[in-house]
């Protein structure tokens, strides 16, 4: 096998992995991500299909895979292990209790298919690393996943939040847009105000109740850079 079967077999694997990452990828994008011609993908893509993969072109604007097919769990580097244990021990002191719970899920799977001398490796890693105690580990919400499923899924949000300046209670539906994170105040949701009829950014810590109604919302045509630019200019974001 010489260097050009090598390196045409790891790309067969990457795109794989691509088409299983990510929904919809065309033929242009996966070529800049490998370095090759869009021909080369062409090939790669008929190789794939020949064995057995089932690719489709999705309304001609890129491939994907089939509906429910799976590939077998990818293997982790030792250095790709080491970079999820060292994000671990950040994770565990979070203060949204379930984005915790979450990723302990997550990272027990990922654990399960380490080699084992990556195992060993990636153990003693993990019992070599702290969190400075002047970050507190006090759980301050626990909606965060309920939150990031319903702004992926375009659903309405009923939050009854407290109010930082007059510490009032108010009842509202909210459209979620985006998170926002700050070493001061931690997750921060923004989201259309349908009281308001504006976008609002509401501090995770003060919603007091939330519930994910059947209720859909078109996605926003507003982009997050946009939202912080504007917020910048007018010194309204937690950080300023």
């Amino acid at each position: 096998m010489n260097d050009n079967d090598i390196k045409r077999i790891s790309r067969l694997t990457a795109i794989l992995t691509q088409l299983q990452t990510k929904r919809v990828i065309t033929s242009t994008a996966m070529a800049e991500k490998f370095g090759v011609s869009v021909r080369t993908i062409y090939r790669d893509i008929r190789i794939l299909e020949q064995a057995g993969v089932p690719i489709s072109i999705s309304n001609g604007k890129g491939y994907s895979l089939m509906e429910g097919y799976r590939i077998p769990p990818v293997m982790f580097t030792e250095n790709e292990a080491n970079a999820l244990i060292t994000i671990e021990q950040v994770i565990l002191n979070n203060s949204d209790s379930s984005l915790v719970g979450a990723y302990k899920d997550a990272i027990s799977k990922i654990k399960a298919v380490l080699l084992y001398a990556t195992k060993d490796k990636v153990e003693l890693l993990a019992n070599r690393i702290a969190v400075s105690p002047a970050i507190p580990n006090i759980t301050t919400s626990d909606s965060l996943t309920l939150i990031q499923n319903a702004l992926t899924t375009f659903k309405v949000l009923n939050i009854t939040y407290r109010s930082e300046r007059k510490n009032e209670e108010t009842d509202r539906n909210i459209e979620p847009f985006a998170l926002y994170y700050t070493l001061k105040e931690s997750w921060a949701l923004i989201a259309y105000c349908q009281l308001r009829r504006d976008y609002r950014m509401f501090r995770l810590d003060r919603i007091i109740k939330v519930k994910l109604l059947e209720l859909s919302f078109k996605p926003h045509e507003l982009t997050l850079a946009t939202y912080l630019k504007n917020k910048e200019k007018n010194f309204n974001t937690p950080d300023t």
